[in-house]
């Protein structure tokens, strides 16, 4: 697929890129406008010259998977509620694959709505539960378990099991697919008007902490997972540039862990309330989501569409008040 146009006529960065339909051979509909607010439908292309689809890896956040590789290089990083008050993370690569990601984890049913909006992402999941493995083999995506792809995982016998299994990356893809690869919905540019000075922000889940404390130095967000600070281990550490804690519906699933325990769903398409944080600001919006197939777009209380900072984003899903 192929990027939108930055607001003031400026390139943006992957995410930028706007929506698109995901009918395999489907005929590329024209681009609708981005004024108003709405996130923009994109040309598709399925032939040979066509853009690649992202990489979208399940990424382990028990305390015991820390610390996790592979999530500095993530151009998007989508923080998931998970069974038992925990979280889970989905890293989204298009123009950069890092050597290692991990630890790999299993996947949701919420995965394969938030996943539409690519055209055809390649998702690496180290399994999921048995009933929801023929909705991903029917899913509009190339699934990429260790029983398809044993080449491209490894295992670390130096940490326990199941906090141990990791992609190669480079095994399932030759090269980053680009930046055109994404299809998010989301705008970047100068920042909005108004906001509120905001230099830590922290949401909590039943059994899981994120704090995003704003770093005027390297004009990133600097993360802590449970009160520690998130680093990688290899000196990297993740730092997006935009932080959005979306607030959504989160209901039962029709599927259960091994223990019993309801798996959550994640509702991403629809609309409701949710901050934009950037610059050491923050900014009360609203999201909206009509379809599947299409990207998230954020306005002002008055429809105006919402830029992001340029770099990394990080989308933290918390259930609506």
């Amino acid at each position: 697929m192929r990027r939108g146009a930055r607001a003031g006529g400026v390139p943006v960065l992957l995410a930028a890129a706007v929506t698109a339909a995901l009918a395999a051979g489907c005929t590329a509909p024209p681009a609708a406008r981005q004024d108003d607010g709405r996130a923009p439908h994109l040309e598709r292309s399925h032939g040979t010259h066509g853009p690649r689809p992202v990489l979208a890896v399940k990424v382990d956040n028990a305390p015991e998977a820390r610390p996790q590789k592979g999530l500095d290089a993530a151009d998007v990083v989508y923080v998931e509620p998970v069974e038992g008050g925990l979280s889970r993370l989905m890293a989204v690569y298009a123009t950069r694959l890092p050597e290692s990601v991990g630890p790999v984890r299993s996947a949701r049913e919420s995965d394969l709505e938030l996943l539409r909006q690519f055209d055809r992402p390649t998702l690496a999941f180290s399994g999921a539960q048995s009933k929801l493995l023929p909705l991903i083999d029917r899913a509009p995506l190339r699934a990429e378990t260790p029983d398809r792809a044993p080449d491209a995982y490894v295992r670390d016998d130096g940490r326990p099991a199941p906090h141990n299994l990791y992609l190669r990356p480079d095994r399932l893809l030759s090269s980053p697919p680009g930046a055109t690869a994404s299809a998010t919905g989301y705008r970047y540019g100068e920042a909005p008007a108004g906001g509120r000075a905001e230099t830590s922000r922290t949401v909590r889940y039943p059994a899981a902490s994120f704090t995003f404390t704003w770093s005027a130095s390297r004009g990133r967000w600097l993360i802590a997972m449970d009160g520690d600070p998130a680093d990688q281990g290899d000196g990297g550490r993740p730092a997006p540039a935009t932080v959005v804690v979306q607030h959504v519906r989160v209901r039962e699933s029709a599927f259960r862990d091994f223990l019993g325990n309801n798996s959550p769903y994640v509702e991403s398409v629809g609309s409701g309330k949710a901050e934009v944080l950037r610059d050491g600001r923050s900014y009360d919006v609203t999201w909206k989501r009509g379809a599947a197939e299409e990207g998230t777009a954020f306005t002002t209380g008055d429809g105006t569409p919402v830029n992001f900072a340029e770099g990394p984003v990080w989308v933290v899903f918390t259930e609506t008040p």
